[in-house]
């Protein structure tokens, strides 16, 4: 997997990528104490207000922002939201009401919304052949896992020497080392096609996403994902310190567990699909989550909190099944659009992807303080269960050429030229010619 980084560009990206997100862990935990600073016991609710706007943000404004800057250079895009994101992070030491850290947050986010997507539909440009593009999933997801890992321990190690506003200061670093890596960078340029009008380039990566079978089931697959992470994410506090009488190092254990096992798929991903298609990893990844889920609920209701080491166990397969579902796909959405629509169909995947998580995390949080750990635990694997079988329904088709017929051109259209009349096979994408999936040859 790490042969992909002789790639000189994917390189300097990937590395772009790392150092960005270690500027965002560190983030993370001063955050949570300027909150307590300036909120004291209701700091939980000035972080989940925070978060809240972070997923509004992100669901909302990248379909609107992608559109925006669809036809400015990626490079200047990308460096553009770097720099507005180390703006805020060095204001940040200085707000002094909360009001002023939702303005800030928003700010970041929607940075963030519009510098992921675009670099996210940048990497399948530059890496062609999909073994590459495979192995460059697997390494972003591993970063992903190794920033919740290492970030935390970091943050500890720089407040030993300063205080929480120096972090601050460590993720404008983090933001400017990318943005710099960024600009010493080639970018091949953008290819969508900006003619359209803005409210059709805004809604087009939605359009041709629904549209697609494999990314409906791609969609319900998340949700299955994101079922059981919230779980993880939202209760895993509350599971080791109220079930299991532990401290500060037993969550990190347990959020070390569920990351260590989500890495562990990230390495061993690469050469699976080599020989195993798409849907199979991610259904079955995607069924045993839901079933894990629901034994543990059970296990949990009828016979209380299994012993410790298991439970760090299932917290690591559960990582492993969760990251099983997720690497994918980008896959998926490579395949699923033509290189001009590409960059609308990763934004709305980033938009549609954090929706899941929105639609999510309240229940996750409210079920387990209204019903209980194991009953939460039974409910998201319900939800869990049913959007894969609703990802199974909807995404029957495998990749490959599907024979269609095109009543409505005219003979002379060029897509018949070069097909050889109205009925025909090929790698069939949603785009202006196709507008519908064939449901029959």
């Amino acid at each position: 997997m790490l042969s992909i980084l002789k790639h000189p560009t994917f390189a300097r990206l990937f590395g772009a990528q790392v150092v960005a997100l270690i500027g965002t862990g560190l983030l993370t935990i001063a955050l949570g104490l300027l909150a307590y600073d300036l909120a004291g016991a209701r700091a939980g609710a000035v972080l989940g207000t925070a978060y809240a706007i972070k997923m509004i943000a992100y669901v909302a404004l990248s379909p609107i922002l992608g559109a925006l800057v669809a036809h400015m250079p990626r490079r200047a895009v990308l460096i553009a939201a770097d720099m507005l994101r180390l703006g805020v992070a060095l204001f940040l030491p200085f707000v002094e009401t909360v009001a002023q850290i939702y303005v800030l947050i928003f700010l970041l986010q929607a940075a963030s919304a519009t510098f992921t997507p675009t670099f996210q539909a940048t990497i399948p440009d530059i890496l062609p052949v999909e073994a590459d593009y495979t192995r460059a999933l697997s390494l972003s997801r591993l970063a992903y896992d190794l920033e919740n890992l290492l970030s935390p321990a970091l943050a500890g190690l720089l407040l030993l020497a300063m205080s929480y506003s120096g972090l601050f200061v460590g993720t404008a670093a983090g933001f400017l080392l990318s943005g710099v890596l960024i600009w010493t960078t080639t970018l091949p340029p953008s290819t969508e096609d900006t003619r359209r009008p803005f409210r059709e380039r805004v809604t087009r990566g939605s359009w041709i996403y629904l549209a697609t079978p494999r990314l409906r089931g791609l969609l319900a697959f998340n949700i299955a994902a994101a079922s059981a992470g919230a779980f993880v994410l939202v209760n895993s506090v509350v599971m080791v310190r109220a079930t299991y009488g532990l401290g500060e190092s037993g969550l990190a254990l347990a959020m070390a567990a569920f990351g260590s096992g989500s890495m562990v798929a990230a390495l061993i991903l690469p050469r699976l699909l080599e020989h195993v298609a798409d849907r199979p990893v991610m259904a079955s990844g995607a069924l045993a989550l839901s079933a894990l889920t629901l034994a543990h609920g059970t296990a949990l209701t009828t016979s209380g909190p299994v012993p410790w080491s298991l439970f760090l166990g299932l917290w690591a397969l559960t990582g492993f099944l969760y990251s099983a579902i997720l690497t994918p796909s980008g896959r998926l959405l490579r395949r699923s659009a033509h290189a001009v629509d590409r960059p609308a169909v990763f934004t709305a995947h980033f938009a549609l992807s954090h929706a899941c998580w929105l639609v999510t995390y309240p229940p996750a949080g409210w079920s387990g303080v209204q019903f209980g750990l194991g009953m939460s635990m039974l409910i998201m694997g319900g939800v869990a269960t049913v959007a894969t079988a609703v990802g199974l329904l909807v995404w029957r088709t495998t990749s490959g050429e599907i024979a269609h017929h095109h009543p409505d051109l005219p003979d002379d259209h060029p897509h018949l030229l070069k097909h050889g009349g109205r009925h025909h096979a090929h790698a069939y994408v949603i785009d202006d010619e196709h507008h519908v999936w064939p449901t029959q040859g």
